[in-house]
């Protein structure tokens, strides 16, 4: 395993920061703050015309059919520029309906490809629960369609959306058992209701209500009885993208304090020679550090079809505190400007916070990690060769 991105990689990592870094100001940012839809559409129409919603989708599709560390880099560039865009929940989305979905479901991806088409996804119960039987939407199967109930909670861009995955509980067989599953829904059905969250993020977040919903039975994702592991690898691409995006903002969180504690002095001299100051940063490079190398490691295995579920959530709990503590030591920095809510540096804070809620919480992950190390008898150790892992080691 090799987690250092290749000469092909990082020149898109570079071309997505340019634009980025050109077209994604602060201006921008707080204007799409105050938007209903929670993001730049003017920004959605220029990134999607450059190709990078395209990077892991089939070649049959428009796409350009790399492995997913690319994304893993773009995301990474999404966090540290705060880009407000529906890419998260779209990408996720399209791969699980690239790896699961039937011919015709795959065929939305051409759309995808272009920026036409922006979908969302639900994996979250409602106090955060974040296992394929957390989830609050039911299932039931009615001749040839499915009719669903219940709440889907914490849904990023759905307002936004043309299409969702939703994951559900289905009744299984004559005996009353339930098991988990995906569907296809459009998001303007019929007996939907939405109701707009406000995250601190200050993006685009609902809770989804579905009151008798119909939709075909062909909007399941996968085959018969493949219903949780389609769950569980819609849950592993928000969370380990997610913590891709976490490490970028808390980096770029971090070498804006390095510049500023380097250039502000107090007593004659910058404020970066106290000592104090020195070991806040030496904790914050090795937070952003640590998160990477685990999110890259994650992403990678992801690539290679390996078994990732321990290594997703080590990522996603890692950066879940990490992270958010690297922002906080930005803010307290920055000294009291680090706090107001118009200054730059506020971004960062508030969207790593709100992020390190989504896509399970530190103690989700922490319970997934655990329930490997003590509750079966697979190893979880990063010296056991992976020709000699177990596929359950996950």
């Amino acid at each position: 395993m090799n987690v250092l991105p290749d000469e092909q990689e990082l020149e898109v990592q570079k071309a997505v920061s340019l634009f980025l870094r050109t077209e994604c100001k602060s201006a921008l940012i707080r204007a799409s703050e105050k938007e209903a839809a929670g993001y730049s559409k003017e920004l959605w129409q220029k990134f999607s015309a450059l190709g990078w919603l395209t990077l892991c989708l089939p070649e049959e599709y428009g796409g350009q059919a790399l492995p997913v560390t690319y994304l893993g880099l773009v995301f990474e560039e999404l966090g540290r520029h705060i880009a407000p865009l529906p890419v998260h929940a779209t990408i996720v989305s399209s791969l699980i309906l690239s790896k699961h979905g039937s011919p015709l479901q795959r065929e939305l991806l051409r759309r995808v490809a272009t920026g036409a088409l922006i979908m969302s996804f639900s994996a979250t119960g409602k106090s955060g629960g974040w296992s394929a039987n957390a989830v609050s939407v039911k299932g039931r199967r009615e001749g040839e369609e499915i009719v669903l109930t219940g709440s889907a909670y914490f849904v990023d861009y759905f307002s936004a959306s043309e299409k969702s995955i939703i994951s559900i509980l289905i009744a299984g067989d004559s005996s009353g058992s339930e098991e988990a599953a995906a569907v296809l829904v459009d998001s303007a059905s019929k007996g939907i209701t939405v109701q707009q969250l406000h995250p601190m993020a200050k993006d685009n977040e609902c809770v989804v209500s579905f009151d008798e919903v119909r939709i075909p039975a062909s909007a399941l994702i996968g085959r018969v009885g493949q219903g949780a592991q389609v769950v569980n690898d819609l849950q592993n691409y928000a969370a380990v993208f997610l913590a891709a995006q976490m490490q970028g903002a808390a980096r770029q969180a971090m070498e804006s304090a390095v510049s500023y504690v380097n250039n502000r002095e107090a007593f004659n001299q910058p404020i970066g020679s106290f000592q104090a100051i020195q070991h806040m940063a030496a904790d914050m490079l090795n937070a952003v550090d640590g998160t990477q190398l685990l999110t890259r490691e994650a992403i990678w295995r992801l690539s290679q079809g390996l078994a990732a579920n321990v290594e997703v959530s080590q990522a996603k709990s890692f950066a879940n505190e990490k992270c958010l503590v690297v922002c906080r030591a930005t803010q307290q920095m920055f000294g009291g400007i680090g706090f107001i809510a118009d200054s730059d540096i506020n971004f960062w804070f508030r969207r790593v916070a709100s992020w390190s809620l989504r896509c399970g919480t530190t103690y989700e992950h922490r319970a997934r990690v655990a329930g490997a190390l003590l509750d079966s008898d697979n190893q979880v150790r990063l010296d056991v060769p992976l020709e000699s892992m177990s596929p359950t080691h996950a």
